[in-house]
């Protein structure tokens, strides 16, 4: 940054030309002092974000059910409006997948694959349950676009989703991190995904499934 010094007008000669005199300002502290009292400020903000949100996963995959353990058991609504118990599929195997929310691109891919397999998880005597914090009537709208038939859990409250450590944060927003927990049929988690691709996630349970059953 530079500004300019004029000098007195009475001198002559070649001295004239400096009467317009180029001084420097950038030493000047209150030049730069407040933006980087700004940049400083930013970066502890970023800092202490992210460790918010580490925080919070950690917090998350500490409560996680691990394979062996008993599954939370729960009841929610589904986008019929009914209420719909874990507990309810004892003898069969529960496919439990936790996805952050309904109309986004990859909830819909997960959920089309899903759909698609729906025939030889029932040929596997399993049973697909997708949860979420969004509401029934949100579940119902999803369904209805996207043709799902197999159900949609609502979770609000996050409480079912915080049972199964799968509870994340998102710009300060509440969603289900993208889980998967595959119960058996006497009620026990069998096996866990968590970060789920969901590109081939229906079919790696079903393969895992194949592979328990033996």
């Amino acid at each position: 940054m530079w500004g300019t010094q004029r000098l007195s007008s009475n001198r002559s000669g070649p001295d004239c030309e400096n009467s317009l005199r180029p001084v420097q300002l950038l030493h000047h502290p209150t030049v730069w002092r407040f933006p980087v009292r700004i940049s400083l400020l930013l970066i502890l903000v970023a800092v202490l974000a992210v460790a918010v949100a580490l925080t919070t996963v950690h917090a998350a995959d500490d409560s996680m059910p691990a394979a062996g353990q008993v599954a939370p058991t729960f009841t929610l609504p589904s986008q019929d409006g009914s209420q719909i118990s874990l507990d309810s599929f004892r003898g069969k195997w529960v496919v439990l997948y936790f996805y952050p929310k309904d109309m986004t691109s990859g909830c819909t891919i997960e959920a089309h694959n899903f759909q698609r397999d729906q025939a030889k998880f029932d040929a596997a005597g399993a049973v697909v349950l997708g949860v979420s914090v969004d509401t029934p009537d949100s579940h119902k709208q999803f369904c209805t676009k996207e043709g799902l038939t197999f159900r949609l859990l609502a979770d609000p409250e996050h409480k079912v989703v915080d049972a199964y450590g799968s509870l994340g944060n998102f710009m300060g927003i509440k969603i289900a991190n993208r889980n998967t927990f595959l119960i058996d049929p006497q009620g026990k988690v069998a096996k866990v995904w968590t970060k789920v691709q969901v590109q081939h996630h229906s079919e790696e349970v079903l393969a895992a499934l194949a592979e328990l059953k033996k």
